[in-house]
């Protein structure tokens, strides 16, 4: 029997990066992250993370994060296994992230470079969850400062990890608000609607940008 949303261990994750692909070149400076269960914040974690090059001025500009900032923070190899701790055992963590593919990228690639097998974690994006449960009348386009702002959530994203990692966990309970009156309440049930709201929006139900 698949357990309720209110029983399930969700991990709220947010990264900044040096740019917008690992294949690229760009690197992880910052991960936060928020555990919650049943609506309650039961940790967070939060680190920068020395990216081993240049921070690009627009990068800077955007976060406030400066390769002053970073110069004493354990590179990804030290952190990247107390992250991994954090979230804790794929059979009991679901991973959410707000546009989750960029930050899935960044963190399979970490595991793939230091030689991690990458945890087999059930996975959520707020993006593709909110393009299906709200409408263009509702929102313009699904940002992650438009859902804060639809919302009303406390903490305000400001390109900084665990600060989005706070507003994506406050989405995430306003959409789970609203999967209630389309009777979701159970993980299987909200991954399966995940998955097919993830199959017509390839079909460019909502083409526009959640970044």
């Amino acid at each position: 029997m698949s357990a309720l949303l209110q029983e399930t261990t969700f991990v709220v994750v947010d990264l900044e990066t040096t740019g917008a692909s690992p294949k690229k070149g760009a690197a992880i400076t910052e991960i936060g992250a928020v555990k919650v269960k049943g609506g309650e914040i039961i940790g967070e974690f939060k680190s920068f993370v020395n990216p081993l090059s240049p921070i690009p001025e627009y990068i800077t500009a955007m976060t406030g994060i400066s390769d002053l900032m970073l110069a004493d923070a354990p590179v990804i190899d030290e952190i990247f296994p107390t992250f991994l701790e954090f979230v804790g055992n794929h059979n009991e963590a679901v991973l959410v992230a707000h546009n989750a593919p960029f930050d899935l990228s960044f963190l399979k690639s970490a595991a793939k470079d230091l030689d991690y097998e990458w945890p087999k974690y059930k996975t959520l994006d707020t993006v593709t969850i909110a393009r299906q449960l709200l409408t263009k009348e509702d929102v313009r386009d699904c940002k992650l400062g438009t859902l804060a702002q639809f919302f009303g959530t406390k903490t305000e994203p400001n390109h900084r990890a665990l600060d989005d990692a706070k507003a994506t966990t406050e989405i995430l309970h306003g959409l789970f608000e609203r999967l209630g009156s389309l009777e979701i309440t159970t993980l299987d049930e909200l991954l399966d609607f995940a998955k097919t709201a993830a199959h017509i929006q390839r079909q460019n139900y909502w083409g526009l940008s959640s970044i």
